[in-house]
């Protein structure tokens, strides 16, 4: 019987493999972040990729793009429960804080990374499984920590060299300013129907502030004459505005007023911001935040403020390509060459010792007829990147000694040194 050929499997459309060397990549802007969070004293919080569907529901809104048309939701087999994959994290982290009452004692900044899930056309910067980085600041309702959030985005743009992004800002004041903004757009575009694109006239009624962020270039010269949600906001509301920009502006931090600047979620409210860039098409937003007071409730938990942003990992790692800011390779300290494999028990015993010391060595592995020649070792060593060669030869371990070759400086000698002493000049290796 002829054998059944096997169909071969690959990832789902638009999920993708993360493979050396582009995963250091990534490791080294997570090590980034973490440093920035640890400065700033924001706390890690993880939360489960798959939550029910009603936080997402009722926390982003029934009539966002999200909830509509983007998010993988499924009913569970085993006990009929409505679950989605989360498509983004700041309604998991107020879930958790609320189910957990972690501001019982006071307010609390929190740091989330990992995969979000959207069912949406795969383009550049834009994934069906993509991966965010995420602050939130809850119990926090001065104007103080709106800023504080938007400057750590600024220092982290320093962090990895990151440029030729712009912060633009808004304010959508409180909901019963929006409530008066809401009728007079509705009523102002009612008035201009016949303009309106479909996507527009679904919306009307709707969600009317989200014709505001509409693409369309036949509809620009409509929403630019719109009434303005500015115009509506009280005295409060523009205080807390005034004060963002009062501490911005004394940082020397440009920005850009936007009034058409709404977000994609319907839980903002006062402060809304993003990192824009022109270098990634139409996928220009790298990061995007704002406050949102009234999510903790929506979600069943006690009223608390609280304020945050969001990042698109991938987006700001293709930006970093495409300004040829590339973050530093990582390499070995040392390659082992190892001639004989009789040796192994003195080699792994001496990398151990380097290795817990913080060396980073990578080992030459030999195959089924041996270890290989020397000549071969010597180019793997080369090519690994390493900085060292060191070398267990026969001479060399007859005499309790491993040499110490460079790689990297064609002047530099080799040397012998006392492998009963690893630990003592592993220190050259390091900080070479």
């Amino acid at each position: 019987m002829a054998e059944q050929i096997k169909a071969e499997l690959k990832a789902v459309k638009g999920m993708n493999d993360l493979l050396p060397p582009e995963s250091a990549r990534w490791e080294w802007f997570e090590d980034k972040v973490r440093a920035l969070m640890q400065r700033y004293g924001y706390a890690n919080l993880r939360t489960p990729i798959v939550e029910p569907t009603a936080l997402f529901v009722r926390g982003l809104g029934e009539v966002t793009d999200i909830v509509e048309k983007e998010m993988y939701s499924f009913e569970d087999a085993m006990n009929g429960d409505k679950l989605t994959l989360r498509p983004e994290n700041t309604a998991g982290v107020v879930r958790a804080v609320a189910e957990h009452s972690l501001l019982y004692d006071g307010g609390k900044r929190i740091y989330y990374m990992g995969p979000m899930f959207r069912h949406e056309k795969p383009q550049r910067g834009r994934y069906r499984q993509f991966h965010q980085v995420g602050a939130e600041a809850l119990g926090f309702g001065g104007p103080d920590v709106d800023a504080e959030l938007i400057l750590m985005c600024r220092a982290l743009w320093r962090d990895i060299g990151l440029t030729d992004v712009r912060l633009e800002l808004n304010s959508l004041g409180q909901p019963e300013e929006r409530r008066a903004h809401r009728a007079a757009l509705i009523a102002y575009f009612e008035e201009h129907r016949d303009q309106l694109d479909a996507e527009a006239q679904r919306r009307l009624h709707s969600n009317p502030l989200r014709i505001l962020d509409t693409k369309n270039p036949a509809m620009q010269a409509l929403v630019e004459a719109a009434p303005r949600l500015m115009d509506f906001l009280g005295e409060a509301s523009l205080a807390h505005f005034n004060a963002v920009r009062a501490v911005l502006d004394a940082n020397g931090l440009e920005y850009r007023i936007n009034p058409r600047l709404v977000r994609g979620m319907d839980y903002y409210n006062l402060t809304v911001f993003e990192w824009v860039t022109d270098r990634l098409g139409s996928q220009g937003t790298v990061c995007g935040g704002g406050r949102y007071d009234y999510l903790i409730e929506q979600v069943g938990g006690k009223p608390a403020p609280a304020v945050g942003w969001a990042l698109g990992v991938e987006r700001v790692l293709e930006l970093l390509k495409e300004l040829g800011a590339e973050p530093p390779a990582r390499v070995a300290d040392a390659y082992a060459i190892v001639p004989d494999a009789q040796s192994l028990g003195v080699v792994t015993a001496t990398l151990e010792a380097l290795r817990a010391t913080g060396v980073s060595v990578l080992m030459h592995a030999g195959g089924k007829d041996g270890q290989g020649s020397m000549k071969s070792q010597f180019k793997r060593a080369d090519a690994s990147g390493a900085r060292y060669a060191l070398v267990f030869g026969s001479d060399e371990l007859a005499q309790g000694m491993v040499a110490l070759k460079p790689l990297r400086d064609a002047g530099a000698q080799q040397r012998l040194l006392p492998i009963g002493e690893a630990a003592q000049w592993a220190s050259e290796l390091r900080n070479a």
